[in-house]
């Protein structure tokens, strides 16, 4: 079995409380540590705020740190209500606007690395930086067990779930196929596959579930990418964090991401999966510490987003300079952990 235990260096404990909100008749729940200036992190699908907790406590040594449930998700709220990813991103500013929070650093992982790069364009303002983590959003590939379960039938499979003994027997399957596949890209995400799945058989979140992946994902792949919009962040300081062997969203969105976000910096985890702060969580906040530190936050300036939105880019110009840049990047087998 791979050794998935956490390996955080000594901090003084910081143990995040959880709160909730009511925001437009929706309680929202969000955990939340420490002091000082504001990061904010976003969840993936079918997740909740207490995947950040290998590195949440250890951020929270000089940051506020508010991890949110998405409406959903978690602890908060599951209505039949809109879960595209603007909805989300007008959420997390609802959210920030109560708590009196005026700009904060977005760290966004998966579906939550969509709903930070959406929050970006819509609300720039806000945004100090941005750090995308196995990002959903970049270009239209993705799992093809994403795309089974965002078919007709696919979501509805999960009332199965709720069967005796399915969930447990899907479990145990897993388990085993973890410990056969260990360290291959499908083996390092199974166990947290398996998490999230635990929390579905519930309907409403199930429902959930199924309205926010049909919202962003269908047969042919994601249906919201950024490309066309990723120009956009010429002055704001962009972080990405992958994991080399990430069977959700494949490392090649990551330096397609690279190559298209002028200025953004890459770090490749290598060996870990579509999860790299549970990988190695040290390694995280080392790098989002580090890019904190030595970046300074990006200032909203109306004439220079003007001028870039006149100038505009396609995704099909992005598309096709990235891969020929990616193709050079393999063949020189270039360090992707180094900030380009």
């Amino acid at each position: 079995m791979t050794d998935r235990t956490p390996h955080l260096r000594p901090v003084r404990e910081v143990t995040p409380t959880l709160h909730y909100r009511t925001i437009h008749g929706y309680r929202r729940a969000f955990r939340v540590a420490g002091s000082g200036p504001a990061i904010l992190l976003i969840h993936g699908i079918g997740d909740n705020s207490t995947t950040w907790s290998t590195v949440q406590s250890a951020l929270a040594q000089r940051f506020t740190v508010i991890a949110p449930d998405l409406l959903g998700h978690g602890k908060s709220d599951k209505p039949r209500a809109d879960y595209s990813v603007a909805a989300y991103a007008n959420g997390m500013r609802d959210l920030l606007s109560v708590l009196d929070v005026e700009r904060v650093t977005v760290i966004g992982h998966s579906l939550g690395g969509g709903v930070a790069m959406q929050f970006a364009y819509q609300f720039p303002q806000l945004v100090d930086r941005l750090i995308l983590v196995g990002a959903g959003g970049v270009t239209k590939d993705v799992n093809v067990a994403l795309r089974i379960a965002a078919m007709p039938m696919g979501t509805e499979a999960l009332a199965l779930l709720r069967l005796p003994l399915v969930l447990p027997a899907l479990q145990a399957v897993g388990r085993v196929g973890g410990a056969l596949l260990g360290k291959t890209a499908a083996g390092r995400d199974i166990p947290d596959m398996l998490r999230i799945l635990a929390d579905l058989p519930e309907p409403t979140a199930s429902s959930a579930f199924a309205r926010t992946l049909r919202a962003v994902v269908d047969w042919r792949g994601q249906v919201v990418t950024m490309l066309d919009r990723c120009y956009l962040t010429e002055s704001v300081p962009v972080q990405l964090i992958w994991g080399s062997h990430d069977s959700v969203i494949p490392v090649g969105h990551a330096r397609m991401a690279h190559s298209a976000m002028p200025g953004s910096r890459l770090e490749v985890f290598d060996g870990s999966g579509h999860f790299p702060f549970h990988d190695d969580p040290d390694r995280f906040v080392e790098v989002v510490e580090k890019f904190i530190d030595s970046t300074e936050p990006a200032v909203y300036d109306q004439d220079l987003l003007r001028n870039l939105l006149r100038a505009g880019i396609s995704e099909q110009t992005i598309t096709g300079s990235v891969g020929t840049r990616v193709a050079v990047l393999d063949a020189m087998g270039a360090d992707e952990r180094s900030a380009t």
